[in-house]
């Protein structure tokens, strides 16, 4: 027989995609109003892998992953997927998002993203929000999965969430 008890705290995250850096400062600051001050940044990386959101926001389009100091629980996700999709809602231009934002959580065992898409890998939360799992955590290594995005696969992504892993375990040992 199983004990429930509390989950553990996580690394809250958002990959944001933007064609113009203002507005990726915008909503830097709108995030860290909302959830807490950013503790890690990564460096702007071309988003080149696939042209999917390009008819939508244009091109070239960049990414930067950014992550908050304060630790969340795994149940808040949904809603803060909610909140970021309505988010890109009031910042589109003629019904065409200017930027997207993708808020995930790295745990102990592995890295989440919100999705509102379903998928035979991806498991239901709440609310029409679905966890995609792009990196599970063995042996102390991130490592990819079969559906894991092509772009998560590249060394810059590894890299920075292996830095944020490293974070998260700092702020777990501090909680």
């Amino acid at each position: 027989m199983g004990i429930e008890i509390e989950f553990t705290k996580v690394k809250l995250f958002s990959g944001i995609i933007y064609k113009e850096v203002e507005q990726f400062e915008k909503i830097k600051i709108i995030l860290q109003k909302k959830y807490s001050p950013i503790d890690f940044e990564s460096q702007e990386i071309p988003f080149d892998m696939t042209n999917y959101y390009n008819k939508e926001m244009g091109s070239p389009l960049f990414r930067i992953f950014i992550s908050f100091k304060d630790l969340i629980y795994p149940d808040q996700l949904p809603d803060i997927k909610i909140f970021t999709d309505q988010l890109e809602q009031k910042r589109a231009i003629s019904r065409n998002r200017i930027i997207n934002i993708d808020p995930g959580f790295l745990s102990q065992a592995n890295v989440i993203i919100a999705t509102t898409k379903n998928h035979y890998h991806r498991v239901p939360l709440q609310k029409g929000i679905y966890a995609h799992i792009e990196y599970i955590i063995k042996k102390k290594k991130l490592v990819p999965l079969e559906w894991t995005y092509p772009d998560f696969k590249k060394r810059n992504y590894i890299e920075f969430f292996t830095k944020l892993k490293s974070s998260y375990n700092e702020n777990l040992r501090n909680e």
